[in-house]
């Protein structure tokens, strides 16, 4: 799609009817995590320590708890639809649609658990947007991470069959102990570790 750049800021010009979500393999020069939302580009903010930390973690814990048929990646587009395609920090996907290394994104359909982790910049996004638009892609299971003075918080929301939306099924603080989509049973205190006092 023959896309025009800004000559100022060499920023990409949309065309009419914004982006789908096939230029983001082809539009060159993007920003690592680009994401498109609405047909909008969305370029994200410099990755704080804690939203590093988080991702690191989840990625880690969940792979050593997933269960055979299911695999965890970390910062990997889906394809909601022809104007979406968002960056979760972390989802849990089945296995059956990895059949290319190459491959750049995944159905939105093969999502079982999409993990955000909010930054500053992402707040409305995390807590409002994006929701709404994995729970309409029938994405089952949605977390939201964010920094409380430090510490990990995480709501659980699961999406309800009848209305299509999400449900909060719980906020969890120091533990997140859950049964859906599978067992979990993770200690939060350790995405910030503690320093040693001063004696």
């Amino acid at each position: 799609m023959g896309a025009l750049m800004n000559p100022e800021h060499s920023w990409p010009i949309p065309p009419d009817g914004g982006w789908t979500a096939d230029d983001l393999d082809t539009l060159p020069n993007l920003p690592p995590h680009t994401e498109l939302i609405d047909g909008s580009l969305i370029f994200v903010s410099p990755q704080t320590l804690f939203h590093s930390r988080a991702v690191d973690f989840f990625n880690w814990q969940l792979q050593s708890l997933v269960p055979p048929g299911l695999e965890v990646v970390r910062e990997f587009t889906i394809d909601i639809d022809r104007r979406n395609r968002p960056e979760p920090d972390v989802i849990v996907i089945d296995e059956d649609v990895i059949n290319d290394p190459d491959q750049t994104r995944f159905p939105a359909e093969s999502v079982l658990l999409a993990i955000e982790v909010v930054s500053p910049e992402s707040v409305s996004r995390d807590r409002e947007t994006k929701p709404l638009k994995y729970a309409r892609a029938g994405i089952p299971h949605y977390w939201r991470v964010e920094n409380k003075d430090g510490r990990a918080v995480v709501y659980v929301f699961e999406r309800e069959p009848s209305t299509g939306a999400y449900t909060s099924t719980g906020i969890f603080h120091d533990r997140l102990k859950v049964s859906v989509p599978f067992p979990i049973d993770l200690d939060l205190t350790a995405i910030t570790p503690k320093r040693p006092r001063p004696e």
